[in-house]
């Protein structure tokens, strides 16, 4: 049985990084979502002991990384690869957002490695290595400042494709997260909490207004656990001792 992801087939390449920080980054970015095949292109500073202190756990993908003179070398053997760039390119293809680039990779069929590339801190990607890619894609910024640092497309984008490949299911549930009270226990806490309020001269029975409808929706808001419950009705009780 092939249990393999279709983010095995995917390399990360990024071409002339200029700073080893960003290279140990973009590796823990891409091992927390699952991707592990980096491609550097002629990197000005690898291996680096500042690469392997950015990579915080990730130091087997840096270890495993893929060394090339040039973007060709590096897409060689590739059957598809979208170039990551924010500027825009007169004589490209049409452009993909993130989330419909990240699609299409993981979905691309047949056999083959595919590849996103990443450009220079400073220059990003030139025409001709743009060129050497079918695709390209850009993140959606905001307009009054769109430049990321490289690490932080490289993060945007893992989380993109780890999104389009696998199925988080349901988020995790709050550590020691209760049961929900019933309406009987709430009802309960409600008609104490009238009591109290009463008792310490804070509401008039003769003109109670709004207050505990107020009250109510405040709780039903809140979606009270019975623990929870428990707690606010032995603060009441202590209120009520003092009063």
């Amino acid at each position: 049985m092939n249990n393999s992801s279709p983010l095995d087939r995917i390399l990360i390449v990024l071409s002339h990084p200029s700073h080893p920080g960003n290279i140990g980054a973009a590796a823990r970015a891409m091992k927390a979502m699952g991707l592990r095949r980096l491609v550097l292109v002629n990197p000005r500073h690898f291996p680096d002991a500042q690469a392997d202190a950015m990579a915080a756990g990730a130091t087997d993908v840096l270890a495993a990384a893929k060394v090339c003179a040039s973007l060709q070398e590096a897409l060689a053997a590739t059957v598809f690869a979208t170039a990551v760039t924010a500027r825009r390119r007169e004589l490209a293809v049409t452009p993909l957002w993130a989330r419909d680039a990240a699609s299409e990779l993981v979905s691309l069929p047949g056999e083959g490695d595919v590849a996103l590339v990443f450009g220079n801190e400073t220059a990003g990607l030139s025409n001709e290595e743009v060129g050497l890619c079918r695709r390209w894609t850009t993140i959606p910024t905001s307009a009054a400042h769109s430049s990321l640092n490289l690490a932080q497309a490289v993060q945007v984008m893992c989380y993109e494709l780890h999104l389009a490949a696998v199925d988080p299911g349901a988020p995790p549930k709050v550590a020691e997260a209760g049961q929900a009270a019933n309406l009987e226990e709430v009802e309960a806490f409600l008609s104490h909490l009238e009591r109290v309020v009463i008792g310490s001269g804070f509401l008039d029975p003769q003109i109670p207004k709004r207050l505990m409808p107020r009250m109510r929706r405040l709780f039903a808001r809140a979606g009270l656990e019975r623990e929870e419950i428990n707690i606010l009705r032995g603060m009441l009780a202590s209120f009520e001792k003092k009063t």
